[in-house]
């Protein structure tokens, strides 16, 4: 239990729900036992009436027909109350169900690349999902149940004490059987339970792999290969199953094994009492039977409600681990100030933890507000970790980085982000219409700012194209659109809002150089005033820009003006020429 120790709190945020709960289950039972004891009663008035041999029938009648209407109101009182339990507890489980989605889905938000570089996609919903499901059913009718059963055992002990106490001890016998095996059972489940989250979460990981790449499985014709794999996973993830559930499985049996166990004692001891004198109404024994049939379902739930504590525990184990994890980007909640857009780099390296590279060694440069700066790289050259740099998606390991004379690290993360348009070189675009991802970045943008924005990018025309136009909704990922048309939304996304510092990650790849030098020519009207970084491969993407950066190793190898640069021997004049010479070609 030390792992659902987190969610204790859960239990005194909801504390209306859940004591409230507590309050409608204890009434509950004591108006459910009122059965048997009138039962009881009305059995031992007919055995009376039999033994004297009366012949007037009508003071039993009138008896019997008062316990029967007691009887009812009892029984109607329980299953309201029984009722008001459920909508309490149950609906406190659903509370907490959202809470720990929003605490979980938080904590995915703050934490940064590296951690989503060494953890799947299918892990990380199957822990948000099936695990916090799992502990629902921990918080909900696990806790509800156990209550349940510690009331009715307590109370039906106490009643069956107060009858026979000789009885009472006799027919219990079993419960410390009944204890052992469970414990037991209990340890088995915790173990497979967390075998079965585990290589689901792998099953959940693949499969979200596949259809997000189905594009290229079905390019290289490997649907059977994806499929035998996936069937080993599946198999593996049936047998963990099977496992799971076979363990499982001995709990209803073993529990109605003790409890007609414990009806024979009551049937067999209680018989031979009355016989010798220590029971001296055959409804005793009729009363006893109820109780302990009123004990099967709190018994057979023991089993139950200890499976599910022990797959919550292994859940919530899950989830815990990555609560626990601190960020590796830390927000400082700062006052926020006002961007303008000066940025100094000053001996900035960053080597990557996960795989030991050393991505940028030592780099120095500043850019001044509103000017344009274009970085040229081969691959791998660190230009896009240039620019997750300044985004804050990583921290330098050396050196630092200063926005308007300020440590990056200094100004509020939300107050940096915000000032910062951000393209990548992948363009993402979510499963919603063309117009919503626009305006993702500005979510009162107008009608007339996505146009404009469109336009500025030269998508407008394509979208206008679309049978419903910006209402046009996207397949996943924006698996609708051409590469081109992905990219230039993205560009149009960053422009609807007014960002000091655009970033641009290579992200006119996908366009042809007429499309790029339209978007090119707008973005130079459009960035009037703002810090533009370009990260390309190509020379027409940079030439016009105040500054040049040429990276290689990590390293600023050259800088200049495009003038400066082609007349220069290096990386620059020699991709210029080759550049040249194809479009020649063309």
């Amino acid at each position: 239990m030390k792992e659902l120790k987190q969610i204790n709190h859960y239990f005194l945020k909801y504390k209306f729900h859940f004591f409230g709960g507590i309050l409608a289950t204890i009434v509950a039972q004591f108006f459910s036992l009122v059965s048997p004891k009138l039962i009881s009663k009305s059995i031992a008035a007919v055995e009376d009436y039999l033994k004297q041999n009366q012949t007037n029938p009508q003071a039993i009648k009138e008896l019997l027909i008062e316990n029967i209407f007691y009887i009812s109101l009892a029984v109607l009182a329980s299953g309201i109350l029984t009722f008001l339990m459920r909508q309490t507890l149950i609906v406190m489980s659903r509370h907490v169900e959202f809470d720990m989605k929003n605490v979980v889905f938080k904590q995915y938000e703050l934490l940064t690349q590296h951690f989503y570089k060494n953890n799947h996609t299918g892990d990380l919903m199957n822990r948000i999902s099936e695990d916090v499901g799992r502990v629902r059913m921990y918080v909900g009718p696990a806790v509800m149940y156990t209550i349940n059963t510690i009331i009715r055992f307590a109370i039906v002990i106490i009643y069956m004490a107060e009858v026979s106490p000789q009885l009472t001890l006799l027919t219990l016998l079993p419960l410390p059987i009944l204890a052992y095996f469970i414990f037991k059972l209990s340890t088995s489940i915790n173990k497979k339970s967390l075998a079965f989250q585990k290589n689901l979460s792998d099953l959940s990981s693949y499969s979200q792999e596949v259809f997000s790449g189905i594009r290229v499985v079905k390019s290289y014709s490997i649907e059977n290969k994806i499929q035998s794999a996936f069937d080993v996973l599946s198999l593996k993830s049936n047998e963990k199953s099977l496992e799971l559930a076979k363990t499982q499985a001995f709990f209803g049996p073993l529990m109605l094994l003790l409890i007609g166990i414990s009806n024979l004692l009551v049937i067999a001891l209680g018989s031979y009492m009355y016989i010798n004198g220590s029971i001296t109404k055959i409804a005793v024994i009729a009363e006893f039977i109820i109780y302990i049939n009123m004990l099967v379902w709190p018994v057979t739930s023991i089993g139950w409600v200890s499976s599910l504590v022990q797959e919550a525990e292994a859940s919530q184990k899950r989830i815990n681990e990555f609560l626990k994890i601190e960020p590796e980007i830390q927000n400082n909640n700062a006052k926020p100030i006002t961007i303008e857009g000066n940025i100094t780099f000053h001996n900035v390296s960053l080597t990557y933890e996960d795989t030991n590279i050393k991505a940028l060694d030592n780099v120095s440069f500043e850019i001044k507000k509103g000017e344009t700066v274009a970085i040229i790289g081969r691959t791998g050259s660190g230009k896009s970790t240039l620019l997750s740099l300044l985004s804050r998606l990583y921290d330098p390991t050396e050196g630092y980085i200063l926005v308007d004379g300020h440590n990056i690290i200094d100004i509020n993360l939300e107050n940096l982000r915000s000032s910062i348009g951000v393209v990548p070189q992948d363009a993402f675009l979510f499963s919603d219409t063309i117009k919503n991802n626009i305006k993702f970045g500005k979510e009162n943008a107008s009608d007339e700012e996505i146009v404009v924005a469109a336009k500025n990018a030269d998508v407008h025309d394509n979208i206008i194209h679309f049978k419903e136009q910006y209402e046009t909704l996207l397949g996943e990922r924006g698996i609708s659109l051409s590469g081109g048309q992905k990219q230039r939304v993205s560009i149009a996304r960053a422009l609807v809002n007014d960002h000091q510092i655009l970033l641009l990650d290579d992200c006119l790849s996908a366009v042809d150089t007429e499309t790029e030098e339209e978007i090119l020519n707008n973005l130079e009207t459009i960035c009037q005033g703002k810090t533009t970084i370009i990260v390309s491969h190509r020379v027409s993407s940079a030439k016009n820009a105040d500054k040049i950066f040429i990276l290689d190793n990590g390293k600023i190898v050259q800088q200049g003006t495009h003038n400066q640069l082609i007349s220069q021997e290096g990386y620059y004049a020699a991709l210029y020429l080759k550049q040249i010479s194809e479009k020649e070609l063309l």
